[in-house]
């Protein structure tokens, strides 16, 4: 097989550890049953597999009862849960600029709905909430603030606690799509209430697995009712989580694989993988920060983002023209000219380099707005655990010789 340097680890992560292959194959072999289906051997495995998935998933996220985690496809399903379960007519919702289109259609839908209404605070040209503009926002109908905690686009974190110390009472929802599995999140000491993920990133599971936790005392109207194998002589939904969340039967076999990715998480700790990927980011912010014409966005300080960096090409004006090095946090200089689009140079990367990356705007149009590169988006470079130091620096190379030629 031709060697290629996988760079796409924000949209899924790959590879995979080989004991995520492992359990699933194991549970489609060797288990195959329907968890809370039956009272038979199997079926009994089947719940503890699922149950120990929920279990991991507590200890890495600091959740006291692993029953507030219920299982979902994705992150997506994870929020609409929350918007449609949560929220009432009247209601007021924050979000911020640098969201995700699975945070901004629903709201959006609602508001054209006339349930909520929705107001969108701003950040700056890094990516960066203002939590003092956040609060100039918040009125006394606001039931809930949306948090991107990392941004998918140029990778800014967003600080959780100087948010909810500043919302205080308002219920916070923690977007960690690109967070959970690669950055450290403490449902109680960032002061959590919703936290939605998915398991096909970070987390290192399979397509077709996420969750959502919920803090005690509060609680969501279903997004869907139906069969949930417990107390199945009522006609009416379960009101006790998980099983009022989880009707139908769940992507089990991935749920299976979702326990092992996180269970390699936590057996490597979650340090050691932040480390790494800091390392990464900060290989690759050094090899480019000098290249001419190339303008890098974000915070560009490997401690202050995931490892995700994006980047755009331009066409430096003639020799002689007074200008800046490369790497300005996003601030498009008047002196520069239209240069290879961030589609070309994505294109460049994956066929003439094996470099396979993402271009556009990634499904965050507000984002690249704030960050001033809307509505051709960027060229996205996101690494991952099992990328290297050396594939850094090819990377570098290969982006090096576009922006020069």
């Amino acid at each position: 097989m031709k060697k290629f340097i996988y760079l796409d680890n924000a949209a899924t992560s790959f590879p995979k550890p080989p004991q995520v292959f492992k359990a699933m194959e194991h549970f489609m072999k060797e288990v195959g049953a329907n968890p809370g289906r039956s009272g038979h051997p199997l079926s009994l495995e089947a719940s503890r597999i699922v149950q120990n998935t929920r279990e991991k998933l507590a200890a890495l996220f600091n959740i006291k009862n692993p029953e507030r985690i219920v299982f979902t496809m994705n992150v997506t399903e994870s929020l609409n849960t929350v918007f449609n379960g949560f929220l009432k007519p009247g209601d007021h919702v924050i979000i911020t600029s640098m969201e995700h289109n699975s945070v901004v259609r629903p709201l959006k839908y609602l508001e054209e709905s006339g349930v909520v209404s929705l107001s969108i605070a701003p950040c700056d040209h890094k990516g960066f909430l203002d939590t003092e503009e956040l609060l100039r926002l918040i009125k006394k109908n606001t039931a809930l603030v949306v948090l991107n905690h990392a941004s998918n686009v140029c990778g800014t974190i967003q600080d959780i606690r100087a948010v909810k110390e500043a919302i205080r009472e308002v219920p916070l929802l923690v977007d960690a799509a690109q967070t959970a599995g690669c950055y450290p999140i403490d449902v109680e000491k960032d002061g959590i209430d919703f936290l939605g993920f998915t398991g096909h990133k970070a987390l290192l599971g399979p397509q077709g697995t996420g969750g959502l936790y919920i803090r005690e005392g509060l609680s969501l109207r279903p997004l869907k009712r139906g069969g949930t194998g417990s107390i199945s002589e009522k006609i009416t939904q379960p009101d006790f989580l998980p099983d009022a969340l989880e009707s139908g039967t769940q992507n089990n076999v991935g749920i299976a694989g979702l326990g092992a990715g996180v269970d390699f998480i936590l057996q490597q700790g979650i340090s050691k993988i932040r480390e790494h990927e800091q390392v990464l980011t900060s290989t690759l912010l050094k090899n480019l920060f000098d290249v001419q014409g190339l303008t890098i966005y974000g915070p560009l300080k490997a401690e202050k983002q995931t490892a995700t960096v994006s980047v755009t090409f331009e066409t430096i004006l003639p020799t002689g023209t007074e200008h800046l090095p490369s790497g300005c946090g996003a601030i498009n200089l008047g002196w520069l000219e239209d240069g290879l689009s961030p589609s070309e140079a994505g294109g460049i990367l994956n066929k003439k380099y094996d470099i396979f990356v993402r271009v556009g705007l990634h499904c965050a149009p507000l984002a690249h707005q704030t960050l001033g590169t809307y509505p051709d988006g960027t060229v996205r470079l996101s690494m991952g655990y099992f990328n290297t130091i050396e594939e850094m620096e090819v990377v570098a190379g290969a982006i090096r010789k576009i922006a020069e030629s």
